[in-house]
């Protein structure tokens, strides 16, 4: 067991190793105004407080809730409002929940897009004939509209020839 009591300020590296991010990142962060030391020794090293650690829990938690910066330092701003705060907050949440929702509709359509193009690619043959390929050409849209529905393999991909081509690697 530990008896040394806590410290109340740490350097720059225990803040980095209680936050669990790399210093770099801290330095960052004040740079982005972010987080402020608690105060500079007079050699010019930081050191920051318990106050600091909550900090980094804080825009490191509202980042993992997909918070840009800027957004972080509003939060930051409207903790300490009184008045609009947690309106404030709210609002920045629900703003940030429906670009969340647009971007899991995007990806939503994204993957049955590529899901569909790997049905109806038959695995082999000429890259001529990928649907895949042919469709990040930007093949126009009557042919990806055909690439989409499901192809038979083509007869180089049966037989002997898928069979040689297996026990080839």
């Amino acid at each position: 067991m530990n008896s040394t009591p806590p410290r109340s300020h740490f350097t720059i590296g225990v803040l980095a190793q209680q936050s669990g991010v790399a210093i770099d990142t801290i330095r960052y962060y004040e740079r982005e105004g972010l987080l402020s030391p608690a105060y500079r020794r007079a050699s010019g090293y930081r050191e920051y407080d318990t106050q600091s650690v909550e900090r980094m829990r804080f825009i490191l938690r509202a980042k993992e809730l997909g918070f840009s910066l800027e957004e972080i330092r509003e939060l930051l701003a409207l903790e300490s409002d009184r008045v609009n705060g947690v309106e404030g907050v709210k609002q920045r949440a629900s703003r940030r929940l429906q670009e969340l929702n647009v971007r899991i509709a995007q990806l939503t359509e994204m993957r049955d897009a590529l899901a569909r193009l790997i049905d109806a690619c038959p695995g082999c043959g000429e890259p001529e004939g990928c649907p895949i390929l042919s469709s990040i050409h930007g093949a126009p849209p009557e042919a990806n509209d055909a690439a989409a529905a499901p192809s038979p393999a083509p007869a180089s991909c049966c037989g002997a020839d898928l069979k040689d081509r297996n026990h080839d690697s």
